[in-house]
């Protein structure tokens, strides 16, 4: 550097963060005020002004001093209610005003903080007849303080937001409120909880609309995701319990764990013990011996394991959700036993003198003891009802091998306690036998609420023998924690994709191949491959059907013989053959077999080295191209792998807004979603502005011709709701292009089912007709027809596919296989939605006459019904 140039000014830690403080709240005016003003209140207080009459509300505040409700919002209560309101504040303030405006935003704040403060209060006085001591409490309790008008306001803004963040911040702030209120149990928690249902409630009015009170479709990863939140918060809520110990909430009997066992003097425990006439209060003395850092690790052992649990539950892993379903089952038979044996006539032990009790007294009502059965109880019945979505399964093996690392482990723990035992038997009192160590070892491995209600027959006293003693539990726990935590992380089922890489290659090396052939390799496809190896068929096995996906990876001249080869595979496991959305070569194939066929849908097919967009058939695609220009919109290739984060959040917030605007279930099969983006053969074609905003986005997946991609396939094609309106002509007109100029040769649209350019006419079978029914029932749910009429306006040459089938009688179970091949995590409930959705379509009287299957119905989007 040149003496003359003067150093660089190194910016302060402090100074930097509060520029970029200044910058985030300036934006929103109103919470930079608010935030302003609440911080001056704590400098005041720490100065000394303690505060005035009615700052902090409570249950006397009414009516005399009722202005105290509004008050509170800014006047910091106690320290870590202040600490909260200074981060919840300008955090969650500066994200609702930026949402919802700041006149918005300040009534909504009002109104929410209001709201809480009345309800919370209201219902603490209602639970007097039924609450005990908790209800009495919580009328002694005042609240101050920011965070109740934050999480309102937050919780309102997010009634403008897309289904895939508002569903995130409701169950986060709704599940952690209410955690709080079940374990913690202050009226702050409760103030908090019901402030933000209140802001949930008003967010539909402040963004000038009616609630929605129908429920949103949501996708199978989100679904994962949501599951592993409950199970992550819930986990918390008994170890929260037992590090507050003023906690009084309905739920927090475990910090009687905690504050019920204190490690008791050895020499106090030696003169209780001494005397005949303290045998009670020797036993309760022993039991307090098993306090310790080891007993909180062991105390809080269910929600360690729990969140190990989410992790896999948010990866899909089966394995986590049957981990998880039976630990919640079990602590809720547990917890029934316990409240069983309180509301008995006669225990073994006088009712609180061991720390396992339950404190009656808190509750007038005795039946308010079944609340600690709700939590375990409901999270059960939820990871019951969506289990259909945790089918990634660990490879094989994997879980013989964690038995065996598990059993080592504990048999090397085991062997290390009882040696060490007999080596430190002096640090114990009293000292012990080969037969009393033996005796305590299953001891070491339960969790310390399994234990409160017998003594120990021995005590470590030395600091060696406290780590033995209370160490061998806390190592065998964690390293099962590790172990199960590095199962999930492992990829999904190595041994099944063994197939798929197989017929990955050959598909790579196929001379020939459809646009549906990529779809062969994705998940829940399984293989049958030629005798000679070197072609194969994709099935899958649902109600004893064997459903084909697409035609044979094999040469033309083959298809025959495997096709036979396949129905004779089929007819040793006992399932009937069917190839769907075969092209009409194949079903030649079959036909001279004696196969029976009927169309189902018809793949749009662009060839590319004729291309052009001229003329007024092209109108949309040249009005599209043209208009994104101006309005500045990028058609930018990538893949999921390269794209960034934040491009792909985006992308699952559109996916979630589609799905949830439909309000049916994803569909799958021959329909891509997230998960299949992500091969890093599948390229995205983005259409995104200046900003790094994604207006809309495509997935296509590779043709092979000769062993090289000749052409790719249009799949995941979803557009934000509030973005560019003519993205997704955008983005295939500008596919087309740019694939043409790179050399490709075909661009399929993909295929539309129950959709076909021609009306039935008096030559088609019945049960062409029969389908052409169909699509028209399905028609308002899923617009099919519409999205064919959308393809057609780039001009395609339309290829039949086929469904081909050896026995019209198993058209039925076809039927079946279909529906659950394209459906498959629908619940019962959601196909009765659909049903009663069809049958409000068939109702619905007709204004106008039948649209020409060649042109989009006015008002329909066809891109959004992909």
């Amino acid at each position: 550097m040149d003496e003359s140039t003067p150093p660089p000014q190194r910016t302060g830690g402090g100074a930097l963060g509060g520029r970029r403080l200044g910058r985030w709240l300036g934006g929103a005016p109103a919470t930079a005020v608010l935030t302003g003003v609440f911080v001056a209140a704590g400098a005041a207080r720490t100065l000394g002004w303690a505060g005035v009459p009615g700052t902090a509300v409570t249950a006397h505040s009414f009516p005399s001093q009722w202005w105290a409700v509004a008050a509170s919002a800014v006047w910091p209560g106690t320290v870590p209610g202040f600490v909260l309101g200074a981060a919840l504040l300008p955090a969650a303030g500066a994200v609702a005003e930026r949402r919802l405006g700041t006149l918005r935003f300040a009534a909504a704040a009002l109104a929410a903080h209001t709201a809480g403060v009345l309800a919370a209060l209201g219902l603490a006085y209602l639970l007097r007849a039924t609450g005990g001591t908790w209800s009495g409490q919580l009328l002694g309790h005042s609240f101050a303080g920011p965070s109740a008008m934050a999480l309102g306001a937050l919780t309102a803004a997010t009634a403008g937001m897309g289904p895939l963040w508002r569903r995130r911040i409701r169950l986060a702030v709704l599940a952690s409120a209410a955690l709080l209120v079940l374990y913690s149990g202050s009226l702050a928690d409760m103030v908090r909880l019901l402030a933000a249902a209140a802001g949930i409630a008003l967010g539909p009015a402040l963004h000038g609309r009616a609630p929605r009170l129908r429920a949103g479709a949501v996708s199978r990863r989100e679904v994962r995701t949501l599951t592993a939140v409950a199970v992550a918060v819930a986990a918390v809520g008994p170890v929260l319990a037992g590090l507050l110990p003023h906690a009084v909430g309905p739920l927090a009997l475990l910090h009687l764990v905690f504050t019920g066992l204190q490690p008791t003097d050895p020499q106090t425990v030696k003169a209780l013990c001494a005397d005949p006439s303290q045998g009670r209060d020797c036993a309760a003395a022993l039991l307090q011996q098993r306090a310790g850092a080891g007993a909180v690790f062991m105390a809080v052992l269910p929600s360690v394991l729990l969140l190990v649990l989410a992790e896999g539950l948010r990866r899909g892993r089966r394995a986590a959700w049957a981990g998880a379903l039976a630990l919640e089952a079990a602590m809720a038979v547990l917890a029934a036993v316990y409240i069983a044996a309180a509301l008995a006539p006669a225990s073994p032990l006088p009712q609180g003198e061991w720390p396992g009790a339950v404190d009656v007294g808190m509750f007038r009502n005795r039946a308010a003891l079944v609340l600690p059965l709700l939590t375990p109880a409901a999270l059960a019945v939820l990871l019951a009802a969506v289990r259909t979505h945790f089918t990634v399964r660990a490879p094989r093996g994997a879980y013989v091998r964690l038995g065996g690392r598990l059993a080592f482990a504990g048999t090397a723990l085991a062997l290390a306690y009882y040696g060490g035992g007999l080596v430190l038997h002096r640090g114990f009192s009293p000292p012990p036998g080969p037969a009393q160590l033996l005796a305590d070892l299953p001891d070491r491995f339960l969790p310390l609420g399994y234990l409160t209600d017998t003594a120990p027959a021995f005590v470590p006293e030395s600091v060696p023998a406290t780590l033995l003693y209370e160490g061998t539990g806390v190592g065998f726990w964690a390293a099962a924690s590790a172990l199960a935590l590095a199962s999930f992380l492992e990829p999904p089922d190595a041994a099944g994709t063994a197939g798929r890489d197989r017929a990955v290659r050959l598909l790579g090396s196929a001379a020939d191949s459809t646009s549906l052939s990529w779809m062969t390799t994705w998940a829940g496809n399984r293989y049958w491959f030629t005798p000679d190896g070197a072609g194969y068929i994709a099935y899958r096995p649902l109600s004893g059907v064997a459903l084909t996906l697409g035609p044979p990876v094999c040469p033309t001249t083959a298809e025959r013989a495997a096709v036979a080869g396949f129905a004779q595979f089929c007819a040793a496991n006992g399932w009937t053959p069917c190839l769907y959305a075969v092209p009409e070569h194949t079903r030649r194939a079959a036909a001279a077999l004696g196969w029976a066929a009927v169309q189902v849908a018809e793949d749009a097919v662009l060839d590319l080295g004729s291309l052009s967009f001229a003329g007024r058939r092209h109108q949309d695609a040249r009005t599209a191209l043209n208009r994104g220009r101006r309005e500045g919109i990028l058609a930018q290739w990538t893949t999921w792998a390269q794209a960034p984060l934040a491009v792909r959040e985006q992308i699952q917030a559109i996916s979630e807004e589609w799905i949830a605007d439909k309000g049916v279930p994803e569909m799958g099969f021959t329909l891509g979603g997230i998960e299949e983006m992500e091969e890093p053969a599948v390229r995205l074609l983005l259409a995104i502005d200046a900003h790094g905003r994604v207006h809309a986005v495509s997935s296509w997946l590779p043709v092979h011709a000769g062993g090289t991609v000749t052409g790719w396939t249009l799949d995941f094609m979803r557009r934000s709701g509030t973005g560019f309106r003519p993205a997704m002509e955008f983005l295939i007109a500008s596919a087309a292009l740019d694939l043409k100029d790179q050399g490709f040769q075909t661009l399929s649209l993909s295929g539309a089912p129950l959709a076909h350019s021609g009306a039935p006419g008096p030559a088609d079978s019945a049960l062409d007709r029969a389908l052409g029914r169909i699509g028209s029932l399905l028609e308002p749910v899923y617009g099919f027809r519409a999205l064919h009429a959308f393809k057609a306006k780039f001009g395609p040459r339309w290829e039949p596919l086929h469904l081909a089938y050896p026995d019209p009688a198993s058209l039925p179970a076809i039927a079946g296989a279909l529906t659950r091949a394209y459906l498959p995590h629908a619940t019962a409930a959601q196909h009765l939605g659909l049903l009663g959705r069809i049958a409000a379509g068939l109702l619905r009287p007709r204004t106008r006459p039948r649209m020409s299957p060649t042109r989009p119905r006015p008002g329909k989007d066809p891109d959004r019904a992909h």
